[in-house]
């Protein structure tokens, strides 16, 4: 193919895409044959399909040479609305087991990747989470490419459905279950609490059997079926009933407007492997060397006092717990030149001279106490990581920001203990 020809079929690709709607839904890359490369899902679909069609430099940083090497091979894009982002998911992960495109690669092995169970052989079945399906025992919907989605999708269909989720074992004949004191899922309306018999065996079932309907993609059946039980409760002036299925129909409605998972989020599933960023790292510095450590450090204060720092390590892309530190700075002002701000140090494998070091900053910027501390500037430009390029999700990850700041609250805890006691002062922690 010419670049001639390359460029009228990207910007025919371009043009499809902007009547694409920018609601939520499913996308489908594919190749001239009509096989189907790709599933992806989106909060909003015409931006998202969009993000793969940039220029080719750009698509490499934030997505990496295997997504380039799919959109050489796609010819046509098309898209499947959804009436929200949780049936979109729902739907994503039926599809992707079903048709199995070549750049899903995650789920070429369904048994590592999260299913939803629900455990119809029980009297009472749970609804659960789990990597290890037992298919003759259950009913499973999945696999999900992000357990992160399926834990999301969970929170809306317990609020629906009032399902369990507990592990224990209820059985419809025993007595002592009135005796049972329900948990505190059943006093915020997420569970009916069968462990301690308020709901029959029969409504519970009918209950768990509206979910697989839901589970489905059948939710005007759903719809239907609860509008039907409102009336026929509300004509036998059972108003509790009445009002639960009119609680459920508005959760239901309500998905349109609402979805689950925060900001236009699609985890790419085959972006996470840290050996590929580490190489777009390597990509980024010019080196004839591989990147071996990453080390991440940030500084965390508390109204300038009770300072403290941190620093995280990853070698080779991957993290060294164990040597996770943070000390206490009590002895430095709130402007020393310590405080850098968000920093990440990524050290280049070591030669005769030692290590090499090259100061990338959370901001992008060289903090002037570097420049004042005469530590080398980076030699190359200012450098935007897409959020799903793998170079942006492991410097992402080599941060410590958190665990500096759960250090300086125990701090801070430990100060006032000691205030309230009257010791004054504290020995180095």
């Amino acid at each position: 193919m010419t670049h001639s020809d390359l460029q009228d079929r990207l910007d025919r690709i371009r043009e499809t895409i902007k009547l694409f709607p920018t609601t939520p839904g499913l996308y489908f890359m594919k190749a001239a044959d009509d096989t189907v490369l790709y599933i992806g899902k989106a909060v909003n679909l015409r931006s998202r399909v969009a993000s793969y069609f940039q220029p080719s430099s750009d698509l490499l940083a934030s997505r990496g040479p295997k997504i380039v090497e799919m959109i050489d091979k796609v010819q046509t894009v098309d898209y499947l609305e959804t009436p929200s982002e949780v049936e979109a998911i729902l739907q994503e992960a039926r599809l992707i087991k079903d048709i199995r495109p070549p750049y899903n690669t995650d789920l070429v092995d369904d048994k590592t990747f999260p299913y939803l169970e629900i455990t119809t052989r029980e009297e009472f079945p749970g609804v659960y989470i789990t990597r290890n399906p037992k298919s003759r025992r259950s009913r499973l919907f999945g696999p999900f490419t992000a357990v992160r989605d399926l834990r999301a999708v969970m929170v809306v269909l317990q609020k629906i459905f009032r399902f369990r989720t507990c592990g224990l074992e209820i059985r419809n004949r025993d007595d002592k279950r009135r005796f049972f004191r329900p948990c505190l899922l059943f006093s915020i309306h997420q569970c009916t609490a069968p462990c301690t018999d308020r709901i029959s065996k029969d409504d519970y079932r009918k209950i768990i059997r509206d979910l697989i309907q839901f589970l489905q993609s059948k939710r005007s059946t759903v719809l239907r079926q609860l509008h039907q039980d409102m009336e026929e409760a509300s004509k036998r002036l059972d108003f509790e009933t009445a009002a639960t299925c009119r609680d459920r129909i508005r959760w239901i409605e309500s998905l349109d407007r609402r979805g689950t998972v925060e900001g236009n989020v699609q985890p790419e599933v085959f972006a996470g492997d840290p050996t590929e960023a580490v190489e777009q790292l390597q990509r980024l510095f010019e080196s004839d060397q591989p990147v071996r450590v990453i080390e991440g450090f940030d500084i965390a204060h508390i109204g300038g006092s009770e300072t403290v720092g941190s620093m995280v390590q990853f070698i080779d892309g991957k993290p060294q717990i164990k040597v996770v530190t943070s000390v206490a700075l009590g002895g430095l002002a709130h402007g020393s030149k310590l405080k850098t701000g968000r920093m990440t140090l990524a050290c280049l494998a070591e030669d005769d001279a030692g290590y090499r070091m090259h100061i990338v900053t959370g901001e992008g910027k060289t903090p002037p106490q570097w420049v004042e501390m005469g530590c080398p500037l980076p030699p190359w430009p200012s450098v935007k990581f897409f959020p799903d390029a793998p170079v942006r999700k492991i410097l992402d990850h080599v941060q410590s920001q958190h665990f500096a700041m759960t250090y300086g609250n125990w701090v801070e805890e430990l100060t006032d203990l000691c205030r309230l006691l009257g010791i004054t002062a504290i020995l180095d922690v």
